[in-house]
């Protein structure tokens, strides 16, 4: 005779899953020191100098789809560094969609930021230029990216422009690109975006460009981390999306960043700053250590 209870088990308490384990691994894959003041890491990004006489700024491009979060990282940064919620990049000024007149895309534009110190006129000693989203379906932007990447394009250049650097030196050369990918909607990217990126990629290896994924919206790709951003490096989803990535562009995991861009905050938040500062300490040594091998070669 079978015997059947009628047991009724309690609800599990919200991501229980997460809790016990069943989506993040016992130990940090990455090491971070949640502890670390992030004054140190301010520390040695205000007293970072080029190591390249020629060049006295180092510039990062920054490049992806429409919607990753270019813009925002750029003020994310810039709130860090200054210790306040900036809003100076600002995502409609230059998104939007493109139309081509020929082989030119008319409406592609550039711009340059510059991230102020403390002190009046005093910046640090690199810039991010972001770039209008790619949309896969323009062959033009690709190649509007490639002519930044050579330092033949200027800062807030739009195609109605005429100015064009025929002869551009090392300083006005990209020192590192930067692909910025978001977390939750990386699988769901076009392949004809990926191709563009790909391309855009290529051409930096070639030139070689040193090159970085910055991840963002890591929140909304995983609840555990959403709950507790500390948990970034603990999430199993966190690192399918970074291998993701990894494969989609071909670049390797140690040069992948994950991010928590600043949107909702009024306020600095000390985890959102380490991910972002640790991000930025990284980019800059990758260009650093370009210009300082251009220098050895010539």
């Amino acid at each position: 005779m079978k015997l059947f209870y009628n047991i009724k088990l309690p609800l599990p308490p919200p991501h229980a899953p997460y809790a016990f384990g069943k989506n993040q691994f016992d130990e940090p894959w990455r090491t971070i020191i949640w502890s670390e003041p992030t004054q140190n890491l301010l520390r040695t990004l205000n007293g970072f100098q080029p190591g390249n006489l020629e060049v006295n700024t180092l510039r990062i491009l920054l490049h992806g789809p429409v919607g990753a979060g270019k813009s925002s990282f750029i003020n994310s940064v810039d709130s860090c560094l200054r210790g306040l919620i900036s809003t100076r990049a600002l995502p409609d000024a230059i998104g939007g969609e493109s139309f081509t007149l020929g082989n030119v895309c008319v409406c592609f534009q550039c711009k340059t930021y510059k991230l102020r110190k403390d002190t009046p006129d005093s910046y640090y000693p690199f810039t991010f230029t972001d770039v209008m989203g790619l949309s896969g379906t323009d062959r033009s932007q690709t190649d509007n990216i490639i002519q930044i990447l050579h330092g033949r394009i200027r800062n807030d250049y739009t195609v109605k422009d005429p100015w064009y650097n025929k002869n551009p030196s090392l300083k006005d050369k990209i020192h590192c690109l930067v692909s910025v990918l978001p977390a939750d909607t990386v699988s769901l990217m076009k392949d004809d975006v990926i191709g563009q990126m790909r391309q855009v990629r290529k051409r930096a290896r070639d030139l070689g460009i040193p090159q970085v994924i910055i991840m963002t919206k890591v929140d909304e790709a995983c609840p555990l981390v959403k709950a507790n951003l500390k948990k970034v490096y603990t999430s199993k989803k966190i690192k399918e999306k970074m291998e993701e990535c990894s494969v989609k562009l071909g670049v390797p995991m140690n040069c992948i960043f994950p991010v928590k861009n600043c949107h909702e905050e009024d306020a600095n938040n000390t985890k959102i700053d380490i991910l972002i500062l640790k991000a930025v300490k990284q980019i800059v040594h990758f260009a650093n250590d370009y210009v300082e091998d251009q220098e050895e070669n010539e």
